[in-house]
This record gives structure tokens, C-alpha cells and sequence, in this order.
């Protein structure tokens, strides 16, 4: 594999990552403290380093916690920091959302409470309502991370299931006022979708949600369809003026900010969409399909340029294998793009873990498949498998960054051509 295409590629998601920084997505969108306490909560897999960044903005007092994924959590002097696991939720954070539920209870409406949202937040913060347990809710998560459904769709399930999601906590911190700073994960950026929206108003009718079930085949336990048919319809909700929600970063934003590193070098950079849903299988092949019509005819920009994409694949699971959603991308991109020169990739998760592994994606081009064989590794197979990291560990292909402190979701670069030099 080219190196210095690899290297290009890697400046690219460094630049995304970059545009979502907490520090610079924070400044300027801070509401005005207020005449009462500040309370600062937050949930999600960069909650540690956006309460980090609060801390160094923020002027008066305030106090606060947040809860974030093991192993991502950063320093604070006064917000509290508490892990939990991810994306299976565990006794931990039962406690975590417990401790963000005291931290919003018994507020005025002098108080302000500032909410630090981002992806990973609906795992991370369990609240099983009446009736139902954590096992419940472990076995609602498995059943949907199984199911291959976008995450709109597995998080307006999820807010049934929930004492905290759908705005559940920014009604428990009435009459404070609520301002939620949001780093946008899911294709759209729509608010209420992120985390499953525990501090925006809204969630969907039981019937409705029956719908999202029986269309996508998911199986759910009795006890969890008891307690659904159960609900009472939700009451529309009016406008609050007391509760304000903000994107602060989101794909859109990292994916211009890639772009504009690739121009600098004298590469045209083609964004194809931020919001990308589907199978990760089925989205490499229409990557794959642009990135030759691209090499084969110039259009609509000529080599070398560098197609962008964000949003969120999904991975339906088939077998027990190892690997995320931008691994299999990878894996599939890598066959449909064999033999094919000057064609190279990165797919990887802002976040810097892809999926439950320790990589945030891994690199292919158009010799990644033959190298894999010649290892001893079946591309087809492994992918049938469901089982991507193994099969670019084989080829020393994963890519590596750890915790990046932020999470906008999926990173999807293919150059096509030379890079220019000199």
C-alpha cells in the first residue's frame, strides 16, 4: 500500500476530528450563567472531554456530572466523571444515571442546567422503568446492535425503555432552564436522535414503534412487548422556552474540514452526503462504484481527488466475528476495488473505536484483497463471517488511534490518482 496515500488519508480524518474539537466546538455557544446554580450533566463517549472544555470556558461557579464509555474518560477539577460500559449497558451505569437524575432534581427557575451530549449516550445512561430490569434492558441493546436498523430507529426504540430518555430528564429538572450542546453522530443531526435525546422533548407512540419492530424482523422478550403495549400514547408536547438545544459539532462540519485539507494540497475533495444509512456491504459497493467512474472517466472531478462520506452504516450480524461497521466497509470496498491502481482508503469512527474493537477502522486499496489471500486470509469469507478486524490484522492494515475525545460518527475517504508532488 501506497505510504504516502495512507499517510494523506490519516491527515484527512486528523482534520475531521480536528473541526470537532471540544474546546473550539464549545467557544462562543455558551448560554449566560444564570442567577442560580449551574448544573452541568452529560452522556456519551466524549462527555469527559467536552465537561474538560467547559471547565475552561465556563466563568462563575458550577458543578456537575458526566458519564462516558471505560477508558474515555479525561481530568476534571470540579464535574464529576463517571464510566460505564458501552454499548451494552451495565450496572455501572445504573449508577450514572442515577447520579445525572439527583444532579437535575430540586432545581428552581433561577438554575441552569447545561447539558454535554454526544453518541454513546443511550448505553450509557440505563434507567429501566417500572417493571422492567437491567437485564432487560442488556437484552433490548443486544437485540438491536444485532438487528442492522440505522440508529434513528434503534434510539426511538430505546426511549420506550427508558426513565431518562425522550426528554425524560429535562422534565425532571423543571422548572430550570435546560440548554443542551449537542456533537451531532447521527445522519441529520437531528437533535432528539443523539443519545436518544435525554434533554429534547419528543418520542414515538408504542404502535409506532411495533411498526419499526415488525418491519426490520427484530424479536424482542415478552416482558420488554408487555411493557411497550402497555404505554399510553405520548402527549404532543408543546413548545418550552425553558429548554434550548444546539448541534455544536457534527459530520457535516469534519467532512468540509477534510475537504479543505485535501484542496490544500492540490487535491480535489467530492463530498458525497453526510448522512449516509445502510449495510456497510451495500454502501462500499456504491463507493466503489464512484471511485471507478471516477479512474475510468474524470467525472465529475478529475484525479486525484478524494471522495468524503459520514453518517452511519449498519452491520446486520450473521456470525460471531470481530469487527465494526467501517471494517466491513473496509473488507468490502477491498473486493469490489480489486486490481484496480491507484485506489486507496480509510474508513474509520471519529470516535476512534470501530464498532466494540480497539481500531477506529483500517486502510484498503486495490491490492488489499490478493495481499489478504496471500496471508492466508478469504476477504469473502471473513466478511461472510462478519469478521473484518481479524482479516485486516492479518495484513497489519488496521487503523489505530485510540479515544480521540469526540465522536461525529463515520469517516470514509478513497483517493483516486497520484498524489502530486514536488
Amino acid at each position: 500500500m501506497d505510504q504516502a496515500a495512507r499517510d494523506f488519508l490519516s491527515r484527512l480524518f486528523h482534520s475531521a476530528v480536528a473541526a470537532a474539537d471540544p474546546v473550539e466546538a464549545l467557544r462562543g455557544k455558551l448560554p449566560a450563567p444564570p442567577k442560580g446554580r449551574t448544573v452541568v450533566i452529560g452522556a456519551g463517549k466524549g462527555s469527559a472531554q467536552l465537561a474538560q472544555a467547559f471547565e475552561a470556558l465556563w466563568e462563575g461557579p458550577f458543578e456537575g456530572v458526566v458519564v462516558t464509555r471505560y477508558g474515555y474518560a479525561a481530568p476534571c477539577e470540579t464535574i464529576k466523571v463517571m464510566e460505564a460500559a458501552h454499548p451494552v449497558p451495565d450496572e455501572a451505569g445504573l449508577r450514572a444515571a442515577a447520579a445525572l437524575k439527583d444532579a437535575v432534581s430540586g432545581l428552581g427557575p433561577d438554575d441552569l442546567v447545561i447539558a454535554l451530549i454526544c453518541g454513546g449516550g443511550s448505553s450509557l445512561l440505563p434507567d429501566p422503568p417500572a417493571g422492567l430490569n437491567l437485564s432487560d434492558l442488556q437484552a433490548l441493546n443486544q437485540a438491536l446492535l444485532a438487528s442492522g436498523a440505522p440508529i434513528s430507529v434503534m434510539n426511538d426504540i430505546r426511549k420506550c425503555f427508558s426513565g431518562i430518555n425522550g426528554g425524560r430528564l429535562a422534565e425532571l429538572a423543571a422548572p430550570a432552564q435546560v440548554c443542551s450542546l449537542i456533537v451531532s453522530d447521527v445522519p441529520g443531526d437531528a437533535p432528539g436522535e443523539v443519545a436518544s435525546g435525554p434533554t429534547v422533548p419528543g418520542r414515538p407512540a408504542s404502535a409506532d414503534v411495533q411498526e419499526m419492530l415488525n418491519a426490520r424482523g427484530i424479536v424482542l422478550p415478552d416482558k420488554l412487548l408487555t411493557h411497550l403495549s402497555a404505554q399510553e400514547a405520548p402527549a404532543v408536547i408543546p413548545h418550552d422556552p425553558r429548554i434550548s438545544t444546539r448541534i455544536i459539532a457534527s459530520a457535516a462540519m469534519s467532512l468540509e474540514a477534510a475537504a479543505a485539507t485535501a484542496r490544500a494540497a492540490g487535491v480535489n475533495a467530492w463530498v458525497l452526503s453526510d448522512r449516509i444509512e445502510g449495510e456497510a456491504e451495500d454502501v462500499a459497493l456504491v463507493h466503489a462504484a464512484l471511485a471507478r467512474q471516477v479512474a475510468d472517466t474524470g467525472f465529475p472531478h478529475p484525479a486525484p481527488v478524494v471522495l468524503l462520506s459520514g453518517g452511519e452504516t449498519t452491520v446486520t450480524l450473521r456470525h460471531k466475528g470481530r469487527g465494526g461497521r467501517n471494517s466491513a466497509f473496509q473488507l468490502a470496498l477491498a473486493l469490489a476495488i480489486e486490481n484496480l491502481p491507484h485506489i486507496t482508503a480509510l474508513a474509520a469512527d471519529t470516535d476512534g473505536i470501530d464498532g466494540s474493537e480497539d481500531n477506529a477502522g483500517a486502510f484498503a486499496d486495490g491490492c488489499t484483497a490478493a495481499k489478504m489471500r496471500k496471508a492466508g486470509i478469504d476477504p469473502q469469507l471473513y466478511l461472510q463471517k462478519n469478521d473484518a478486524y481479524s482479516a485486516f490484522e492479518g495484513t497489519g492494515d488496521l487503523f489505530m488511534t485510540g479515544p480521540t475525545g469526540t465522536n461525529v460518527n463515520d469517516f470514509r475517504a478513497i483517493l483516486i490518482g497520484e498524489l502530486l508532488t514536488g
